[in-house]
């Protein structure tokens, strides 16, 4: 299979136009509850997936709409998921976090660590049933210090089963440093478990793709599962409407009314040691400048990165850009215009 970056680029924006226009949907009211959004992860999504077939199968996290765009679910009937409609993909009852296309083999959970076990179930069934097809599990690097997915990647070594595991590794599990609360290298303890592993920038689809066809080729091989581990930045945060992407961004007007809660709950009687405090109200401050160089420039948009590499056309790239813009655009008005919402369906 040869790299053809037209066709990830083209992939990419898909992810992004359909992600956004969800975004839309969600800030003026037809979508509601959490949502959380993969903006800034599509070059893992695209370079991965890209190598799958038909009957090969994806287990992916909360953050599944990529994926199912990618597996080629119908948009409109993801739109009408996230809304609720009795249409929707799963009769309205998933929402974002919970999709499911038994006749694409994908399947999200909003179950941190569960793409694990899920991909191994599959996994299990292509080495019987479908021998040569592999099975993909997506999820954050938070959800490696989740005990399920360390016995998942254990028994894929041990049984030798058809998987890759992609950690998609952001820093910061929902407003937690990673690295403050996990012990030692994701990549090597993966190999602790047996199991091949690297790491590459995810906001380089190029890279991405090259490593994961060189991990699906070994799956499909019998040799065994690989761990690919991609860094990347979400300038959403964890979801949409995120306290620190909020702060980041408007520091002045967000942290004004703070302030003086912040200053006497340092300062007061009683508690913690002052040090202690003081210590604590430096790692937030660290964490809001943290979250504020991570907003996505081009450097960290995989989209933009790609974009500039191209070799394309000014006006065929243009016209790309357009035909997705339209299709996602059509997809959404498709999906509004059908919507037959009850009130008990909306409140599911």
């Amino acid at each position: 299979m040869d790299l053809d970056s037209i066709a990830l680029y083209r992939k990419m924006l898909t992810c992004r136009r359909f992600e956004e226009a969800i975004a839309v949907l969600w800030h003026e009211g037809p979508i509601s509850g959490e949502m959380h959004l993969g903006i800034g992860e599509e070059g893992i999504n695209a370079g991965v997936l890209d190598h799958l077939g038909d009957d090969d199968a994806v287990a992916l996290d909360h953050r599944g709409t990529a994926g199912m765009v990618l597996r080629g679910v119908d948009l409109a009937a993801i739109v009408k998921e996230c809304i609720g409609a009795a249409d929707g993909l799963c009769g309205g009852m998933g929402g974002h976090m919970h999709l499911f296309s038994k006749g694409h083999l994908a399947a999200s959970s909003g179950i941190v660590g569960a793409a694990g076990p899920t991909a191994c179930g599959f996994a299990l069934a292509a080495q019987h049933l479908r021998p040569g097809t592999v099975a993909v599990a997506f999820f954050g690097e938070a959800a490696m210090n989740q005990g399920m997915l360390m016995e998942a990647m254990n028994l894929a070594a041990a049984w030798e089963l058809p998987v890759l595991f992609v950690c998609r590794d952001n820093g910061i599990a929902i407003t937690t440093a990673s690295a403050s609360v996990t012990g030692g290298d994701l990549e090597v303890r993966a190999r602790g478990l047996g199991v091949l592993g690297k790491t590459v920038d995810g906001a380089d689809v190029e890279m991405v793709w090259r490593a994961a066809g060189e991990m699906i080729d070994r799956a499909r091989g019998g040799r065994g599962p690989s761990f690919l581990r991609a860094t990347c930045t979400r300038p959403e945060g964890h979801f949409l409407g995120d306290p620190l992407i909020r702060i980041a961004r408007s520091p002045l007007a967000e942290l004004k009314p703070r302030l003086g809660p912040l200053a006497s709950a340092t300062t007061s009687a009683g508690g913690a040691p002052i040090a202690q405090r003081v210590g604590s109200l430096g790692r937030i401050i660290s964490m809001l400048g943290r979250t504020a160089r991570s907003q996505l420039g081009p450097a960290h948009d995989p989209v933009k990165r790609l974009r500039k590499r191209l070799a394309i056309t000014s006006d065929a790239l243009v016209t790309l850009e357009q035909e997705v813009d339209l299709m996602v655009k059509g997809a959404v008005d498709k999906a509004l215009a059908s919507v037959t919402t009850t009130g008990e369906e909306a409140s599911r």
